[in-house]
């Protein structure tokens, strides 16, 4: 719901509903799915073969391109593997999120009372702003999440093994002192 949610605002940003051909930022929008969420969606192309394709059909075939995306990347690294990772991942957006939506809000707090001078009252307006930080705080948690879930990189198997660093050779570690203790890395009998 997410991936629909974040892709369906983007489209709309390009493509506002209700709008005319001419007013579509189409270059704009293929440039922005494939920097911001690695998706290679040939808009242009979909409405030159077929003119009469409206936002909701574009809408659609983005999102079924993500969730194509996304179904190959669980089918390389299991169902269990890649529920763990979102789990882990919108916790950690969660997280981060929270901490700046609190701080922005007690910035709203320390400066609510200047609504005042502007003939406005404090606490209608404290609510107002208060909903909308929260509002754009939800906003960012799914497109920060959509964000990640397109563009990870799953690697298979044989990619991870091939990186992981070998183990170490079994080592001998010496303090610089140590020298009188041994002769050439070999203890010194006590009887010496």
């Amino acid at each position: 719901n997410m991936r629909a949610d974040v892709l369906s605002e983007v489209v709309e940003g390009f493509m506002p509903p209700n709008s005319l051909e001419e007013q579509w930022d189409l270059p704009a929008l293929e440039k922005t799915l494939e920097g911001e969420f690695m998706l290679h969606a040939p808009v242009a192309e979909w409405l030159k073969q077929e003119p009469n394709l409206d936002t909701e059909e574009i809408t659609e075939r983005i999102v079924k391109l993500a969730e194509d995306n996304y179904q190959a990347k669980v089918e390389l690294a299991s169902e269990p593997v890649m529920q763990q990772f979102e789990r882990g991942l919108l916790l950690q957006i969660l997280d981060n999120c929270w901490r700046e939506h609190l701080a922005a809000m007690d910035h709203l707090r320390q400066g609510i009372h200047l609504r005042g001078y502007g003939q406005k009252n404090p606490k209608q307006e404290y609510k107002r702003e208060a909903f909308e930080l929260f509002s754009g705080m939800l906003d960012r948690i799914k497109r920060q999440v959509v964000n990640v879930l397109l563009t990870v990189q799953i690697r298979d198997q044989e990619d991870v093994e091939a990186v992981e660093p070998q183990a170490p050779q079994e080592m001998q570690l010496m303090h610089a002192d140590a020298g009188s203790a041994y002769n050439d890395g070999q203890p010194v009998p006590e009887d010496e």
